[in-house]
């Protein structure tokens, strides 16, 4: 099958894909917060990780990498660049890498998104199909919080209340 058409509308812009993107960071936050401060910290299922260390990773990734697409630098990810203390400290942390994630993506241009990156020297792609892991990675993770909610008979946010 042989098309002739080009597209000349894009199905989405930079500015929606971050309003997306920070959509789901809204229902992460929520599912923080939904947690006990002990068992954020403490309760797992399966030798899996505390919702407190995969929101860590949230953290340390998307923020940090941004910096790097912008700025053109390849630094390795660092998993113990922050280690909370607290619910409180988690959820601030949380709050000022949004403010870093806005900052840093609205300084791509749309041209950008096509280039390939090195992301933390190791993972080659484009920079659009990096931001799609960024949220697929929390879209994943935030599932795991779900569970592990359910798990302690809390009920989550609904998946769908994004904003």
């Amino acid at each position: 099958m042989t098309t002739t058409a080009t597209a000349t509308k894009q199905f989405m812009t930079s500015e929606q894909l971050l309003n997306d993107w920070q959509g789901h960071r809204n229902l992460t936050r929520r599912v923080i917060e939904a947690f006990p401060e002990k068992d954020l910290f403490e309760f797992s299922i399966g030798g899996m990780r505390t919702f407190a260390k995969l929101a860590m990773e949230l953290i340390g990734i998307a923020g940090p990498a941004l910096k790097g697409i912008v700025e053109g630098t390849t630094e390795a990810y660092n998993e113990e660049a922050f280690v909370p203390k607290s619910k409180e400290e988690l959820l601030k942390k949380w709050d000022e890498e949004t403010e870093v994630i806005n900052h840093y993506f609205n300084l791509i241009s749309e041209e950008r998104f096509q280039e390939t990156f090195n992301l933390f020297g190791q993972y080659e792609f484009p920079v659009y199909q990096n931001i799609l892991y960024f949220v697929d990675n929390e879209v994943h993770h935030r599932g795991q919080g779900y569970v592990y909610l359910r798990a302690l008979g809390i009920e989550p946010p609904f998946f769908w209340e994004r904003f």
